[in-house]
């Protein structure tokens, strides 16, 4: 089990690159500009959309750096990656609980393993992306709901774990108001109160963190209402599109035996006239960001995880049946675990560019650059400062006539350069700049 929830976070860190500029700029850019005093600022860290509170994790991770003595981006990048190894840890834990608690050890632990090695799990579980913070409170706390001994703790935990699921994200508040309906029509009166007051500890915890740092309770959950909810400006803004927009992204993302668990699961529902939290939840977020205009792959992910926890139980149980023949047990067992990474292949759906992150490290690991250009990349596609990793002026460009090219061809502070899939190389060399380097698809340059 440690070994599987370690999985994503070893990934993330060899890898680098990103799933989304918010894994950069909505994350580890702003801690490193609290630590450091520069950095790039995205527009909702101006208008107080975003809390701080994974942020500030962040930061107390780079300061402990700082007294380490850690000055290289990936170092760095491994150490403030051990909290949410053990949140994810944590999270498996949690779906372990839940699986064992219907199946048994053995056939938990084979449940488990469905969802830990699920293949965008592993791309995501060890990025600093919100939908992956509030994926893992949110494991944590549907499993505390499903508890049907110590109610109290059970509910006290469960409400904390969502509130925190909100905390890092705030639009998985649709799953925390699902969750809350599940118990209301679960008639569990005595859980439902208690997680109502352990989600009381979490949002008064965010309204002190939001007083603190935007100077009114609640500011950033008001602000991103009202851009993303009230207004409809997100959808004027990033775009919209048609409710069919996730439907391909379901039918690939989610492995081959997560459907062959439908009938089973539909056989459950006539027999039991219940349907599990994580499911409800799943499928009532699922409608809600279908009926959203503006939306996002990534958007998904939390669902997607809920799904592979209410499916995993019912394709365990079917194969560990006593009348199964060993051979079709281990056959389908490796089919299905082979699926579940394979999902990895179609989700996230875009290129991570982590080659790219990687040449930037190693581009500014040299006393002498003084200034970086990054070629066939915009400024949120970047790594920030935070993997650049010193105060030196940097720039993006797409083709060689940018003006942010031609600054960095005239201006001799720019002396370490970057290019994606060799563009503009003839340019680069004939201002000066030699190959240094190659990391797979981007070449390194330097000028004396």
């Amino acid at each position: 089990m440690t070994v599987v929830a370690l999985v994503p976070t070893v990934i993330a860190v060899a890898q680098l690159g990103r799933i989304h500029p918010d894994e950069v700029y909505q994350v580890l850019e702003p801690a490193w500009h609290r630590v450091h005093g520069y950095g790039v600022l995205a527009w909702e860290w101006r208008d107080g959309l975003r809390n701080w509170a994974a942020p500030l994790v962040v930061s107390g991770m780079l300061r402990l750096a700082n007294l380490l003595g850690i000055t290289h981006p990936q170092a760095y990048r491994a150490l403030i990656a051990l909290p949410q190894a053990a949140l994810h840890g944590w999270m498996l834990l949690a779906a372990y609980r839940f699986c064992a608690r219907r199946l048994g050890t053995v056939a938990g632990l084979y449940a488990t393993l469905l969802v830990g090695l699920y293949g965008p799990v592993l791309f995501f579980a060890g990025r600093t992306m919100s939908e992956s913070f509030s994926a893992a409170f949110l494991v944590v706390g549907m499993e505390a709901l499903d508890r049907k001994e110590r109610l109290e703790r059970a509910g006290l935990l469960g409400g904390l774990a969502l509130g925190l699921a909100v905390v890092a994200r705030y639009g998985s508040a649709v799953f925390v108001a699902a969750a809350l309906v599940w118990l209301v029509l679960a008639r569990r009166w005595r859980v439902l109160a208690f997680t109502c007051l352990g989600g009381l500890g979490a949002a008064l915890g965010l309204g002190a963190l939001d007083w603190a740092t935007w100077g009114t309770p609640f500011h950033s959950f008001i602000a991103y209402l009202r851009f993303n909810v009230l207004s409809g400006e997100a959808a004027r803004q990033f775009g919209a599109n048609p409710p069919s927009f996730y439907v391909p992204v379901l039918l690939t993302a989610l492995p081959l035996w997560f459907w062959l668990t439908v009938p089973l699961g539909y056989a459950a529902l006539r027999r039991r006239r219940a349907v599990s939290l994580p499911l409800f939840c799943a499928v009532a977020y699922g409608l809600a960001v279908t009926a959203t205009p503006h939306k996002e792959e990534r958007f998904l992910y939390p669902a997607l995880v809920l799904l592979l926890l209410a499916a995993a139980p019912a394709l365990a149980a079917w194969l560990m049946d006593t009348a199964r023949a060993a051979r079709v047990r281990s056959v389908i067992s490796f089919v299905s675990l082979s699926s579940t990474v394979v999902a990895a292949s179609f989700y996230p759906p875009h290129d991570l560019r982590g080659d790219q992150f990687r040449a930037i490290v190693a581009a500014t690991r040299d006393e002498r650059a003084s200034g970086l250009l990054i070629v066939n990349e915009g400024l949120w596609g970047a790594g920030g400062f935070f993997y650049i990793g010193k105060n030196i002026p940097w720039l993006t460009c797409d083709w060689p006539h940018d003006q942010a090219f031609q600054h960095a061809m005239r201006d001799s502070t720019f002396n370490r350069a970057v290019t994606f899939g060799g563009r503009a190389l003839p340019e680069l060399q004939a201002a000066g700049f030699r190959v240094v380097g190659q990391v797979g698809r981007e070449t390194m340059l330097a000028r004396d």
